[in-house]
């Protein structure tokens, strides 16, 4: 069973930057696919970015050119460290975020592909 615990989360001005990270072990396969959702009270989970052992990258809408994930780590992906670098961070970016694991390549941001997830950190942003 993969392990995702993410850290970096907490309170920023609208604006400013901030950079979680999602520490991965005990990944067993040899494609993956990492990535980011959120969800703020109320509103339903949205799939924010992913990354792909395959070098594909996916961004939702509302985050692309501001947000950017990245991972460090062996590419056989035991044991990794995902990034998300939130830049320009808005009130509308308050959420809990989790990282999320896929087993195999990325397809989509849609929730049900996704099989592991990380217990969240917190972001809030105030104006």
């Amino acid at each position: 069973q993969p392990r995702l615990a993410e850290s970096g989360g907490g309170s920023v001005q609208s604006g400013r930057s901030l950079r979680i990270s999602c520490e991965v072990s005990e990944y067993p396969y040899s494609s993956s696919c990492f990535g980011w959702f959120r969800q703020a009270p109320g509103k339903e989970r949205e799939g924010v970015a992913n990354i792909g052992s395959d070098g594909r990258i996916m961004y939702a809408t509302s985050v692309k050119g501001r947000f950017t994930i990245s991972q460090d780590g062996a590419k056989t992906n035991a044991k990794s460290t995902v990034y998300l670098q939130m830049n320009d961070l808005q009130v509308a970016d308050t959420a809990m975020y989790y990282c999320v694991a896929a087993q195999g390549i990325c397809m989509t941001l849609q929730d049900d592909e996704y099989l592991y997830w990380g217990q969240g950190t917190q972001v809030t942003v105030s104006s």
